[in-house]
């Protein structure tokens, strides 16, 4: 984007520079102004440490690490390059070496920047007002860390890999520091690009969104690994056929009745239990849908072997067809003094229609 100024009621552009070409260096100039005044990250940060690096058997260095109003250390990285280097995997190392930072070594950091290492009663106090707590053991630091990268310009590589971080859950911002040349005078524009500050609120809620399926998802993988295991050990006393399966995260399990492609599963919904027989013998629909009719054909007799009716499945829209009974009180929703029942129900049912099907599967002519 360019920057005009307005001579003799028109707009003129100004002409773009670089820091390189103005002399004006990192760490002497472009980090010590940030230091004295964050206001072009676009927010207020309290500079606990410049060349921040009290850590063993590491001779890195943070730019500038700060604390946020939110109580959230922020590493910040600069380079004067127009395309950034390294730098987001370099912010990401920074970021790890002081996540396990407390507050009370970010006072002995601050201490030392203020000039009296030896008392932090002055870095403690001013931690504290700058936090708008009542005291410093009022306050806690918040276990993420965030990172703001800045440079004269990024390149894709380093926007497309903070675009993907930021969309799992890391908080990374870039903000652009564009030199312009006017006159003996260099102006700089500071632009925060990634993200967008319109879309920041958008991007956070998504992102919150995100973490709740997340857990959503790993709550119910939980779950389900924990019915397994019981299913598992406690079918054995109804039918053989679980007995050398392991527990998975996944909402069925399967068993062999003796014929490849054929296959007899227990599977679970939020609010339903199945025992089904899946067939799929071929990678012919013809093959698949023959074996499902010739089974059909002798409906009358399998189920009085099973004990009740089934549900007989063509699927049209699939490949195999399927043979199934419900049980319509139970499903991973549960609570689990509901599972016994279910378990119970799905291991004697899964006997039956082992019983009703296996030697008619073995007989069929594919």
């Amino acid at each position: 984007m360019a920057l005009f100024s307005i001579t003799a009621g028109k707009l003129v552009a100004v002409p773009t520079t670089t820091f390189v070409a103005e002399s004006i260096l990192e760490r002497k100039h472009l980090q010590k102004m940030l230091m004295a005044d964050t206001k072009p990250l676009g927010e207020e940060l309290l500079v606990l440490a410049e060349e921040y690096g009290n850590w063993e058997d590491s001779s890195r260095r943070i730019d500038l690490l700060c604390l946020d109003k939110q109580a959230t250390l922020v590493v910040v990285e600069i380079k004067r390059t127009e395309d950034g280097g390294h730098m987001e995997l370099q912010a990401i190392r920074y970021a790890a070496m002081v996540s396990s930072m407390t507050l009370d070594q970010a006072a002995s950091a601050y201490a030392k920047t203020l000039g009296t290492p030896d008392d932090d009663t002055q870095a403690k106090s001013a931690i504290a007002d700058f936090l708008d707590a009542d005291a410093f053991d009022d306050a806690e630091l918040n276990p993420d860390v965030r990172i703001i990268l800045v440079a004269a310009d990024f390149s894709p590589e380093i926007t497309t890999a903070v675009i993907w971080l930021n969309q799992r859950a890391l908080d990374i911002r870039c903000i652009r520091l564009r030199p312009y040349k006017k006159g003996d005078e260099v102006l700089v524009d500071a632009t925060q690009i990634i993200p967008l500050p319109e879309a920041v609120d958008y991007e956070v809620k998504i992102r919150v969104q995100a973490q709740e399926l997340k857990k959503i998802r790993t709550r119910r993988q939980e779950l389900l690994r924990k019915f397994w295991t019981q299913f598992i050990e406690a079918s054995g006393a109804s039918t053989p056929l679980f007995g050398n399966r392991s527990a998975t995260t996944d909402h069925w399990l399967s068993a062999g009745i003796g014929r490849s492609g054929f296959s007899l599963n227990v599977s679970l919904t939020e609010d339903r239990t199945r025992v089904e027989c899946y067939i799929r013998p071929s990678k012919s629909d013809d093959v698949n849908k023959g074996a499902f009719k010739a089974l059909q054909a002798q409906q009358a007799e399998i189920e009085k072997v099973f004990g009740q009716p089934l549900n007989w499945e063509e699927l049209p829209k699939r490949s195999g067809c399927r043979i199934s009974a419900d049980y319509d009180a139970g499903g991973w929703k549960s609570p689990e003094t509901a599972w016994p029942d279910m378990i119970a129900w799905a291991a004697r049912h899964t006997a039956r229609l082992e019983q009703a099907l296996k030697a008619r599967i073995q007989a069929l002519q594919l």
